[in-house]
């Protein structure tokens, strides 16, 4: 099995505060130690997850998800999630996390939600 990447690169958002994590590749057990580590990073008061690109997430990316969430909420941060292919939603419908989640079809549309 070859291994699998999963990159993340960061950028400011739109609006003042808001930060963007735009995820390439599949979110898995091999990768989602690349996740948590770049959700460290960011501290701000509004994150936007860029999924546009993101093709696959196994039970250990999701679970990666749900502790983004809960550390975005100890924190009072902002967490927003953006670009998710049909997928991810039907993963994250399936297990009922979506009810969790603030998702938006783009960037854009997060970026003006959380503002």
């Amino acid at each position: 099995m070859a291994k699998e990447n999963l990159q993340v690169m960061a950028f400011a958002g739109a609006r003042e505060g808001q930060r963007v994590l735009h995820l390439k590749g599949s979110l898995n057990i091999q990768t989602v130690f690349t996740f948590q580590d770049a959700m460290k990073m960011e501290t701000g008061p509004a994150l936007i997850l860029d999924f546009s690109d993101v093709d696959f997430i196994d039970s250990a990316g999701l679970g990666s998800l749900v502790a983004a969430h809960v550390g975005a909420q100890r924190g009072k941060r902002k967490l927003a999630f953006a670009g998710m292919n049909k997928q991810v939603t039907a993963l994250l419908d399936m297990t009922h996390v979506s009810q969790l989640f603030k998702t938006y079809p783009t960037i854009k549309d997060a970026e003006a939600a959380l503002s």
